[in-house]
């Protein structure tokens, strides 16, 4: 019933985020005697890159104009349109790129960045 709620909730917001779409992600770890939920949020954004630097930073001008500084985490997983794992160094630049992140502000942080071209 708490998944539904959720995913109607998420439904009804999204056409407001603009160009942006979210995913909720749930998590439940079962120890005895209590249970945890742990809920993230996943953002995607699409847009040019204007600036990459490996393992630090990523700079996107969306659709909008406006530029967007993404941090990098650690796990980042570098994938084509048909979702296999390409080399990062294939981002440079004026490439078009999809941006799944979590955060927001200045702590927006990627997980996953998926070439379009």
């Amino acid at each position: 019933m708490k998944r539904i709620i959720i995913g109607l909730a998420c439904a009804m917001f999204a056409p407001l985020a603009f160009a942006q779409t979210s995913t909720t992600t749930t998590e439940q770890t079962t120890t005895q005697p209590t249970t945890t939920t742990q809920t993230t949020t996943t953002t995607t954004a699409s847009g040019t890159v204007t600036t990459y630097e490996p393992r630090k930073r990523i700079i996107v001008r969306e659709q909008t104009g406006n530029p967007i500084i993404y941090v990098i985490s650690k796990p980042v997983h570098y994938v084509n349109k048909a979702g296999r794992e390409i080399d990062e160094h294939l981002i440079r630049p004026g490439t078009r790129v999809i941006v799944h992140y979590t955060g927001t502000g200045e702590t927006r942080t990627v997980e996953r960045v998926e070439v379009e071209d």
